[in-house]
Formats: structure tokens, C-alpha cells, sequence
């Protein structure tokens, strides 16, 4: 019952919302990443959609926010509308100071560990408490390859370490640093060493050890530093180092009288005189639109669903109340603004209108606590890359009652390398809830592939006059029986409407995806099942369809998925970003009509059958020759475009090669998938023959369950025999000793 979710630390008025939704069990991902994300921690999350990884990250987010706005009103923290707020609490422990530091530069949880993801530029810090007199010392050892310094400054240095009069520094490079001169000391260190940092106020000397080994004294203080705080610091060019202050015990102690600097006396230490603030950057600012979270989703569907799914899970909460705002395409913008200004607490909304509202300042990003990227591979598979990364650029890294911004990253495929890159560009020590491993396809997946061969089948021909393709032959002298590459390529995409009906009419399919590559091929599918009378307002016929892509009217959009939810239509049409993250629980049967070009677009569409413990089947049509397709990088991404040359020819066309494609996904999953024939028949083996797409395997969930219990007859049978046979043979034994 909801009451599982309540281990977790959720507020019983959440899991009440919870309870409603009829969610029993929390899933895995949520059971792995709630936690994670109430505790302050960065999450990559690797979860199919369906898998409930939205309720993963939007249950601790609306938590949290909810009790920061609770604690804002009540004045138990910093005033939600206070812009630059002052560090002002005292710290007692050494740590590595987050309030004294650069803004890319991460500091762990514990204060013990920090790393810097720029291999440009520099970032340091200094820690919460520095020393007067006594003989001090503290390890830094290197945990990540990069660029090091490390040694001792006051709270007047600058963070990049030794290039002023106020710093000491040992860097990797076996060179020691103060006032921007650089010379040789020690030895050069690396990877997994320890640097011991020395510090003497009694005589105002500063030695360093590598591994143990001493180097000797590197600097005198000068005079005019007698008297200054000395703090331990740090800086990092794309590396990583941990800190020892001496509260475990030390690799390589130090001898002569220096102790740990958390044993430092009271009397000997001092705090900061510098009070670092969090302020947000100078402008205009909305500061009634002060935002604790903003999520990003990569289509209006999918952010759609996530604000609805917000909007239940906050409704039970008690004042002051989450408010949530949705901000995508085709909305009134006035009614949205209207809504910003009366004060929103999570943002959910697509990468261009976020986008808008932030560069515009109609939304103060200086509150935001949390940064949620959802379907993070599509949104970057959309060219985002700057655009997430300029806004994470505007949102403070330190909130001004101290807490660090949290990234949720949330992917069906976090196995791509640019998910991977922008993770280490922007996150911080984040942990993984990779429940979904490598790309794999689901024991409930049945997926074949048709070969689309124009050259053996001609009948494409008799059909070219019904089923209209998307034009890019149209100056071509395309004709009948042609063994042109031209010819050839658009009779291929005569041919795969056709097979498309009659894959729908071998498995009398009542209920499938069918993925297109282009915006332009879903309009003519759903243009020709119309023609065999599926019109979207007819009642449920065979060839009942809706099309969902982006040139379609967000009204339009939605109500054509709700239609196909509701099983009005029997088909939903669409290419993968208009389809990507909709949780459509389920469907039987999907269909590729054009094979997609990314390995990783195909894992995610056929995992949209199979669900649930359902059977699923995938089909997938494959060009046996080159297909000449639409690829516009045009001002007017394809609108009235109709130059046909190729690409590299200054045109907006390129050949298509799904043989390629095919072999790509093959040896990345490390399989052979099998082959069906135009007829759409899937052979099927002893185990496969005993399913029906959609429904769930028979028994407690097992493929061999429904045979146990036919072969259960048998094995009694066998069984009786054998303990016959066994009888039969102990009493012939028991009787040959009686005789002896």
C-alpha cells in the first residue's frame, strides 16, 4: 500500500496522492532513486518509460520544495525573495568551504571531496576554517587524472592558487607557486598520490611531502602575512582530489610536532572573514516567478504528462500549496505569463519555451533547487546542448539558505556518450540508478524484420496511383519496372504502406505504434489507411488512425492520444520524437515503417510492446536497397522546401541505408533478428506459439508455466514408473540375500 512509500521518507499526504493513483508498490527505480534524491544527491536515472521513473523524481522534488516554501513563510529560513543572501552561519568542522569557492567547482556532501569538470579554465576554493599559530597539517590525494595545486592561502587570495601574494602551492607538475612564480620543487605527482601540506605559524614555514616523502621547506611567509588566518586550499583543472583534516587517521603522519588541523585548538582557529553570498545574475527580474524546480522534457506530450502527474501528486498537501505551471508551444502566452506572475513554484516545459521565458526574465532562476532533465538522450538527440547548458549557467549553484543544486538526469538510454558527457560536464558525484543495464530487448518482445525488396517484388506497381509518397522523386523519371536508384527508392515507399496493411491485416492488429521517420510519411500512412475507410472520427474500424507530430495543432495532439488511449482509434502514427515518453500501457503491436538510423531509437521503440508482462510483437521494415529521404538543414526545416539535391550538393536530401542500420542494431545487441517474409507471417516455436500479443503470459508470469501444467500427466506417469522400476529392483535384491 502507499504505506511503502512512507519508508521512504514521504509525507503521508503524498502517499495518500500516491494511494489514489492506485500505485501498490513502489517500482524499483523508484525505490532506488527516491531516496537518493530526498538525501541532497545528483541522480542519473536508466529506466524504461512505463517504469515509473517520473513518479521517481517528481515525489522528492514536490517534497522538498513544498517544505522549502513552507519554511520560507514561516521565517525559518531565508526569504524566498531575497536575491543575494550572505553565508552567515559559522561552520565549527574543517570542510572544504562551498560558500568560498568558485561556482563550477563541486564540493561533496561531506565537504571532503572536490572536483572540477572544465578542462579550460582553473577552479578553486579554500576551507571553513583557517589556523593562526600552532604546526598543522592535512593530506590531499589525488582521486581523478587532471591538473593539481594544492597548499595553504588566507581568506584574501584568490581561488587560482599561488598567483598572487597571499597563496602557497605545490602543483602536479612538480612545481611550487607564490606571486605567479613558478619553480621547481619536489617531485611531480599524480593519479592516487598523497600530498602532506605543511604549516608552520611558529617560525611561518610551508613544506609538502609526496607519498610520504618529505621535500623539504618550499616557503617562508612573509611579514606582512604574520598575524592572517592560513586555510587550506585548493585548485583544480579537470581532476579531483580528497581531503584529509586528520578526522580518520593519515596515511603517512607527519612527524616533528604537526598535528591534523581538526585537532587544531580552539584558541588557533578563525573563521572566514569574507562572507560569500548567492546572488543571482544583474537584470529585470520576475520576482514573483521564483521557481524551486524546473523540469525539462523534450516534447509537449511528454511535459504534459509530467505537469499532470505533479498537479495528483501535490493535491493532498497542506498550505501553502505547490504550484505548478506548464510552458509549451501553441498555448496563450499572456495566459501563461498571468499564471508565472502569480507565483510558481515548479516549471515543467519543453527546451524552446523554457527557453523564452528565461531569456525574456519572465522566470527568476535565482531560487531553483532542482534542474530535472527527462528523456535526456532525446532532448539532446534535438540539438540542446547549449541551450541546457546556458540555463544551467544562470541557476546559482548554492541556494541562499545553503543548499546545492540538485541535477536529476532521467533517460530510457544513459548508455549514449553524449547523455554520459554532459553528466560529467554539469552533475555533481552523481549515482546511478541503472536498473536497465546495456540496451537489451524485454523476454516479452517478440521483434522480426521484413525485407523491402522492390526488385523482387513489382507489386508496388499496381498500388503507386492510391499511395502517396513524400515527393522527393518528383522531378525523377521515375518508371514502372525501372532499376534506377531513383526508381527503386520510391518504389520502396510504395511498397512499405502496403506491407504496413498487410502486417496489420495477418495479425488482425486492433491496437499498434507505427513509427515513421518523417512528420511528411506520417501524413501520407495515415492519408492511405483513411482511404480504406479508418478515418479518426469513424467508429473503430480496422484502419482506424490518429497522426501525432509536431506541425499538428497541440489541441489536436492531445486529443488524438487520448483518442488512441481510449481505444476510439485503433493505430497512432507518429515519429519518435512526438511518440518519445508517452506511457501507453499495453500495446501489442509495433510497427516500424522506416527503420530508425539510431541503435538506440530502436530498443526504445519496440520496448513500447511488451510492457507490463504483456506479449509484444515489433515489426520492422528494411530496405534491401538505398532510399533517397528528406534530411533539411534549410531555414525553413522543410516548410514549402522542395530542393531534392543531395546534402553534400546544397540541397536537403540524403540516401537512407537501412542495411546499414539493421547491422548496427544487430551487433549491439548482439543478435541475430529474425527474418519474416512479406506475408507477415512470424513463425512461431513451441514456446511462442502459446501467446497472444497483449495479454499476459499464461500462469504466474513464466513462458514454461502453461507447459508444466501439460506436461504434468506426463511426468506423474514417468514418475509412477520409476518408483516401480526402484520397487522392483530393491525387492530383486532383497530377495538374492535372502537366498545367500
Amino acid at each position: 500500500m502507499a504505506g511503502h512509500f512512507s519508508e521512504f521518507g514521504l509525507l503521508p499526504e503524498i502517499c495518500k496522492a500516491v494511494e489514489d493513483m492506485d500505485w501498490l508498490l513502489p517500482t524499483d527505480v523508484q525505490a532506488e532513486a527516491i531516496p537518493l534524491i530526498l538525501g541532497g544527491g545528483d541522480v542519473l536515472m536508466a529506466a524504461e518509460t512505463g517504469s515509473g521513473k517520473t513518479g521517481a523524481f517528481s515525489l522528492p522534488v514536490i517534497q522538498i520544495v513544498h517544505e522549502t516554501v513552507r519554511d520560507a513563510l514561516s521565517g525559518n529560513k531565508t526569504s524566498r525573495a531575497g536575491a543575494s543572501v550572505a553565508a552567515s552561519v559559522v561552520p565549527t568542522t574543517f570542510r572544504m568551504n562551498p560558500f568560498d569557492r568558485d561556482q563550477e567547482l563541486a564540493i561533496d556532501e561531506k565537504g571532503f571531496l572536490c572536483q572540477s569538470r572544465d578542462h579550460n579554465k582553473w577552479q578553486g576554493c579554500r576551507s571553513t576554517l583557517g589556523v593562526k599559530h600552532g604546526m598543522y597539517y592535512y593530506e590531499a590525494t589525488v582521486t581523478d587524472e587532471g591538473l593539481c595545486r594544492v597548499g595553504w592561502a588566507t581568506d584574501l587570495a584568490t581561488f587560482d592558487l599561488g598567483t598572487d601574494k597571499q597563496g602557497f602551492g605545490f602543483g602536479g607538475t612538480g612545481k611550487k607557486s607564490f606571486g605567479r612564480q613558478f619553480d621547481t620543487y619536489g617531485e611531480p605527482f599524480g593519479i592516487n598520490d598523497t600530498i602532506g601540506c605543511f604549516l608552520d605559524l611558529n617560525i611561518g614555514s610551508i613544506k609538502f611531502s609526496k607519498n610520504g616523502k618529505d621535500f623539504g621547506r618550499a616557503f617562508d611567509i612573509s611579514q606582512n602575512l604574520e598575524g592572517s588566518a592560513m586555510f587550506a586550499a585548493v585548485v583544480l583543472k579537470n581532476a579531483e582530489m580528497s581531503f584529509n583534516f586528520g578526522d580518520s587517521n593519515f596515511k603517512y603522519p607527519p612527524k616533528g610536532g604537526y598535528i591534523g588541523l581538526s585537532k587544531a585548538p580552539r584558541n588557533a582557529v578563525s573563521a572566514s572573514n569574507i562572507k560569500r553570498t548567492v546572488q543571482s545574475k544583474p537584470g529585470k527580474f520576475n520576482n514573483k516567478c521564483l521557481p524551486s524546480a524546473i523540469i525539462m522534457e523534450p516534447s509537449r506530450e511528454l511535459a504534459q504528462q509530467t505537469h499532470d502527474q505533479v498537479s495528483k501528486f501535490r493535491k493532498y498537501l497542506p498550505s501553502p500549496q505547490v504550484k505548478e505551471v506548464l510552458l509549451i508551444g501553441g498555448e496563450n502566452v499572456k495566459t501563461q505569463v498571468q499564471m508565472l506572475n502569480e507565483g510558481v513554484d515548479i516549471v515543467t516545459g519543453t527546451p524552446g519555451k523554457l527557453d523564452d521565458f528565461i531569456s525574456t526574465n519572465k522566470i527568476n532562476l535565482s531560487q531553483v533547487r532542482f534542474f530535472v532533465l527527462d528523456e535526456a538522450d532525446g532532448l539532446l538527440a534535438q540539438g540542446n546542448q547549449d541551450l541546457i547548458q546556458r540555463i544551467f549557467n544562470r541557476i546559482p549553484k548554492m541556494s541562499p539558505d545553503g543548499k546545492r543544486l540538485q541535477m536529476i538526469v532521467c533517460s530510457a538510454t544513459l548508455h549514449s556518450f553524449e547523455v554520459k558527457k554532459l553528466a560529467d560536464k554539469i552533475m555533481h558525484f552523481p549515482t546511478w540508478v541503472d536498473l536497465k543495464g546495456q540496451d537489451s530487448v524485454p523476454e516479452t518482445v517478440h521483434h522480426v524484420v521484413c525485407r523491402v525488396d522492390p526488385r523482387m517484388d513489382t507489386s508496388w506497381q499496381k498500388v503507386r496511383s492510391k499511395i502517396k509518397t513524400d515527393g522527393i522523386h518528383a522531378k525523377d523519371n521515375i518508371r514502372a519496372g525501372g532499376q534506377t536508384p531513383e526508381s527503386l527508392s520510391e518504389a520502396v515507399k510504395i511498397l512499405k504502406v502496403k506491407y504496413l496493411v498487410e502486417a496489420i491485416n495477418e495479425h488482425k492488429m486492433d491496437q499498434a505504434i507505427i513509427f515513421c521517420r518523417t512528420k511528411l510519411d506520417c501524413d501520407n500512412a495515415e492519408h492511405y489507411l483513411i482511404s480504406l475507410g479508418g478515418g479518426p472520427k469513424a467508429m473503430v474500424n480496422e484502419y482506424s488512425c490518429v497522426c501525432l507530430h509536431s506541425d499538428r495543432s497541440p489541441q489536436e495532439r492531445r486529443a488524438n492520444l487520448q483518442a488512441f488511449k481510449d481505444g476510439e482509434v485503433r493505430f497512432l502514427i507518429c515519429t519518435d520524437v512526438a511518440a518519445r515518453g508517452i506511457d501507453i500501457t499495453g500495446v501489442p503491436f509495433v510497427v516500424n515503417v522506416t527503420f530508425p538510423d539510431d541503435k538506440q531509437n530502436y530498443v526504445h521503440r519496440i520496448g513500447r510492446v511488451g510492457r507490463a508482462e504483456r506479449m509484444g510483437l515489433a515489426i520492422s521494415l528494411v530496405s534491401d536497397v538505398k532510399e533517397k529521404v528528406w534530411y533539411h538543414s534549410c531555414p525553413s526545416r522543410g516548410k514549402s522546401c522542395s530542393n531534392t539535391r543531395l546534402k553534400e550538393q546544397g540541397g536537403c536530401a540524403i540516401w537512407y541505408d537501412e542495411r546499414q542500420y539493421l547491422a548496427d542494431v544487430e551487433e549491439h545487441l548482439g543478435e541475430s533478428i529474425s527474418i519474416i517474409q512479406p506475408s507477415m507471417r512470424v513463425t512461431a516455436n513451441e514456446f511462442d506459439g502459446k501467446v497472444t500479443y497483449g495479454e499476459k503470459r499464461r500462469g504466474s508470469g513464466s513462458l514454461f508455466d502453461s507447459h508444466t501444467a501439460e506436461l504434468a500427466p506426463s511426468v506423474r506417469e514417468l514418475t509412477e514408473m520409476e518408483f516401480k522400476a526402484q520397487t522392483s529392483f530393491l525387492s530383486l535384491q532383497n530377495r538374492d540375500w535372502m537366498k545367500h
